[in-house]
């Protein structure tokens, strides 16, 4: 389920008659989408590298290669590999450090060139590959993390039995968990010479370097049964076999948790540190990610600015003074500046956009990675406002693209947020087929950001509903944690109130709607089949319904137990969330269930159960399999028939009779 991104109108501005000289978007273009991540600047502050993750259709596989960007815009391709992708960048001394599939086995390591880019040199060659690194200031040693245990780099060809004995035994990113450890290594760049220096049972997450190389800081658990809590500690250490670690966090609970994607930080002088914190246990992932600070040589732990807001990639700025961070508003996420002493708030970017990522130098130069409606993600500078230096997407400028609308309505006594998209070549008055998207999370948003999916809806004639219905982020605490417990409710009436809305200004036609989302988008559009007799057509992707049928095959038990209880214990509350399967004959809405095969995120039982549910009640249903892939789609082949897919079925149940 979790991923786990202005009032009136976004209306593309360009005239009527040069406007119908350009294309729509088709479903083909999705393989022209330029997917920009990890901006990472160079010690001098003049450039940023940076992952682009494009569609090699050959190969049928999403690849990456590092780019670099001047400060004043200046684009370079630093790896050109189709067969193999590069990604991670990191600036240390005089090269960069990055992640490579391309070795002999496949598998993942740490890879070094120079600077400005040239010939690649495999730095590291750990067993069984490494799933993150960090690199030293001078360039000089790396600390990456990698899998231990008996089972890590086993051949293949030779499979032996999986045992396990941990309650949390799945996840999405690493399969089935026996007994394997993440623990850390130190590599020596120049010589290879590698030592592994943690050690126990223990897994070790996001490394950190000081700025004067001395220390590291770390996460890991060490309250007892681990596995049944969320109480990620922040650590610092000598970067050697054998160190001490000193425990740095103090609050009984979440610190840095690897699923917040930030590392904690260290200040430029080398005495604060900085990362995200998450609420009690019991609120998972429903309190959001707020700002602490910790002073090393006081030894004072405290939080910073919380203003009941998700906050994301938190950074220093050059002074020791300043904090860097996303912060994530009602449908926008914006770039902001912390003073750490007053607490004060700065916002670097505004008005209607998401930002993703953001970057900071040593000489405090910062990029935002963000985009609007109408505009992929690109790297701006932040200096008296915002300067675009990347131009991967331009293509999209020759493409004609749907108006984007912020609407309000009530549901009840609460006030939703949402956006509508209407049909190229919008004509007021007329009632169009309607798409209500539903998001993933469920604690996410949608926001003010380029959703191929809806433009290539709208090209094709329909109007799309995205709502924010109550579970979303982006409004504080209480708004998310409305749906606690509670799953298909509340969010149900909102989205429902939505339909209603659209309906009563005259654009979605009262007999044409349709619903649709992946992860608890699926699960959400289930619960909308099963409570809105109105829906016509529905496509429910990764989804699941039968919550007593999905414990122990997902990879979220400890949520559940959190959220809704025991199964055996429980009962009544499973079955009261699992009601459009025990309830499944409420259902009239033809429905295409869709799952990724190696799904442990939400596996493709929640789908084969539904599916089969509405094949035994003869309704009009259909599974898709997409076979190998996780829970985010990556074959390009896949990404294209999951569109075309989905579209056809909506043409198939709402354009004709």
């Amino acid at each position: 389920m979790r991923l786990i991104h202005l009032a009136a109108s976004l209306a593309v501005a360009v005239t009527p008659a040069l406007a119908q000289e350009k294309p729509p978007l088709t479903v083909d273009d999705i393989h022209k989408i330029a997917d920009i991540t990890e901006p990472a600047f160079s010690p001098d502050g003049n450039f940023i590298a940076y992952t682009l993750s494009t569609h090699n259709l050959v190969m049928d596989a999403t690849v990456s290669d590092l780019w670099r960007v001047s400060w004043e815009g200046d684009q370079k391709q630093l790896t050109k590999t189709p067969e193999t992708s590069e990604w991670a960048p990191a600036f240390g001394g005089d090269i960069i450090a990055f992640l490579s599939d391309g070795t002999e086995e496949g598998e993942t390591q740490v890879f070094v060139m120079a600077s400005d880019g040239g010939k690649q040199r495999q730095a590291t060659h750990i067993k069984g590959g490494i799933s993150e690194f960090a690199l030293s200031p001078d360039g000089k040693t790396i600390i990456a993390g990698a899998e231990v245990g008996p089972s890590v780099g086993a051949d293949p060809e030779k499979p032996l039995p999986i045992v396990i004995t941990r309650f949390g035994f799945k996840d999405d990113a690493r399969g089935y968990i026996d007994d394997r450890r993440i623990h850390f290594f130190r590599v020596d760049i120049e010589s290879g010479e590698t030592l592994q220096i943690t050690e126990g049972a223990a897994d070790y997450y996001s490394p950190s370097w000081s700025p004067d190389g001395s220390q590291i800081a770390f996460v890991t658990k060490r309250r007892e049964r681990e596995d049944r809590h969320f109480d990620y500690d922040v650590y610092v250490m000598a970067p050697v076999q054998g160190a001490g670690q000193r425990k740095i966090s103090t609050y009984d609970g979440s610190d840095s948790d690897p699923e917040t994607w930030a590392r904690p930080r260290w200040s430029p002088d080398g005495k604060k540190l900085v990362w995200l914190q998450m609420g009690e246990d019991k609120w998972i992932y429903y309190s959001p990610f707020e700002l602490t600070v910790a002073d090393l040589d006081a030894g004072e732990v405290k939080p910073l600015a919380r203003i009941d807001r998700w906050f994301y990639t938190p950074q220093w700025g050059e002074d020791s003074k300043t904090v860097y961070a996303l912060i994530e508003q009602d449908r926008d996420t914006w770039a902001a500046k912390i003073n750490v002493d007053s607490e004060e708030i700065t916002y670097l970017t505004e008005g209607s956009r998401f930002a993703y990522d953001l970057a900071v130098s040593r000489d405090g130069r910062v990029v935002v990675l963000d985009g609007d409606a109408s505009e992929p993600y690109q790297l701006s500078a932040v200096d008296n406002g915002r300067r675009a230096l990347t131009k991967h997407n331009d293509w999209l400028k020759d493409c004609r693209l749907a108006e984007t609308r912020d609407i309000s309505f009530e549901s009840g006594k609460e006030d939703i947020h949402g956006m509508l998209i209407l049909p190229l070549d919008y004509e007021e008055g007329k009632q169009y087929p309607v798409i209500a998207r539903l998001h993933g999370g469920p604690v996410y948003q949608f926001s003010h950001e380029f959703m191929f999916d809806w433009q290539v809806y709208a090209a094709n004639g329909y109007a799309v509903l995205a709502v924010n219905p109550r579970g979303s982020s982006g409004r504080g605490f209480d708004f998310a944690k409305a749906i606690y417990g509670d799953w298909g409710n509340v969010d149900v009436k909102d989205i429902s109130a939505g339909l209603d809305h659209v309906i009563a200004v005259g654009v979605a036609d009262p007999e044409r709607i349709g619903v649709g989302g992946w992860s608890y988008g699926g699960i959400l559009t289930n619960y909308m089949i099963a409570s809105d007799n109105r829906i016509k057509a529905a496509v429910s992707g990764a989804g699941m319904s039968n919550f007593l049928g999905g414990y122990g095959a997902d990879q979220y038990a400890l949520e559940y137990e959190f959220e809704v209880g025991l199964p055996w214990r429980d009962r009544k509350a499973y079955e009261r969330i699992s009601y459009p399967f025990f309830h499944a004959d409420r259902i009239s809405a033809a429905t295409q269930f869709q799952c990724a095969g190696a799904d442990e995120n939400v596996p493709c039982i929640g789908a084969e159960q539904m599916y089969q549910a509405l094949r035994s009640l003869e309704r009009d249903t259909e599974l898709v399999i997409y076979p190998g892939e996780d829970h985010g789609l990556t074959r390009p082949s896949f990404v294209k028939d999951r569109m075309q897919r989905t579209l056809d079925w909506y043409d198939r149940y709402l354009k004709t009779d």
